[in-house]
């Protein structure tokens, strides 16, 4: 399976400790914040990885080169302007697959791969093929409302998003950055335009009757997009 790093963005949040280089490549230990993930990728069998890069590009493909290093074939969908989030992946279509990966590459969720991959058939399997286009990885925070939340119904169908700064849906659940999507996904996200996976794309999928389905899982979490995050994950590896 591939995955796809969503990883152009510009990282305002956090200029005050990345100014002249793009997110992904914020110095943590000794090394860039994107290495982990795909060290983490890596050591789930995943190798061949599709980065989407638009700002400062060139700093991120000068580093990671072909991937070799890691023993992986990386293969680089470089945007002209930003496209969001949404408008990423569907810039990167010409490189996919089959059933795909997709991370964000601001944020770092240690969850069993295998078995969120697994879930995602076997869920796949049982329902009708053709409703069924992704599984999102969930967590459970204290307070949702700096994430935006996400409810499930029966059988782990999401029904409801909410946007950051409201949460008001009732639920801890929050998006983790980390989702399996099939290629059928893409359909619903329009080509070379700025589109948010967050905030149209998956609402979308959900409004035309299809299904997405969540996998609430355990482990480490962090979006190191704020310095207040950036420092979390720095004492957690270091």
């Amino acid at each position: 399976m591939q995955a796809l790093i969503l990883a152009g963005g510009l990282g305002t949040r956090l200029r005050s400790i990345v100014s002249d280089k793009p997110k992904p490549l914020a110095n943590i230990g000794g090394k860039p914040f994107l290495e982990y993930q795909i060290e983490f990728l890596k050591k789930h069998q995943i190798d061949h990885l599709v980065l989407c890069v638009g700002y400062l590009c060139e700093q991120v493909v000068e580093y990671f080169g072909d991937g070799s290093r890691w023993d992986v074939q990386i293969d680089y969908s470089i945007e002209e302007e930003l496209l969001g989030t949404g408008g990423a992946v569907k810039h990167a279509e010409k490189y996919l697959q089959g059933t795909f990966l997709t991370l964000n590459g601001d944020s770092f969720f240690d969850l069993d791969l295998a078995a969120f991959i697994q879930f995602h058939a076997r869920q796949k399997s049982e329902a009708k093929q053709e409703c069924h286009l992704g599984t999102l990885a969930l967590t459970q925070v204290q307070d949702a409302r700096g994430y935006g939340s996400v409810r499930l119904g029966q059988a782990n169908r999401i029904v409801d998003f909410s946007a950051k700064s409201t949460a008001s849906n009732g639920s801890h659940l929050i998006n983790a950055g980390i989702y399996v999507l099939e290629p059928a996904f893409l359909d619903f996200i329009p080509s070379s335009k700025r589109v948010s996976l967050e905030q149209e794309t998956f609402p979308l999928v959900l409004e035309k009757g299809f299904h997405l389905l969540g996998y609430p899982a355990n482990g480490f979490f962090v979006d190191i997009g704020t310095p207040t995050g950036y420092s979390v994950f720095r004492n957690h590896v270091l």
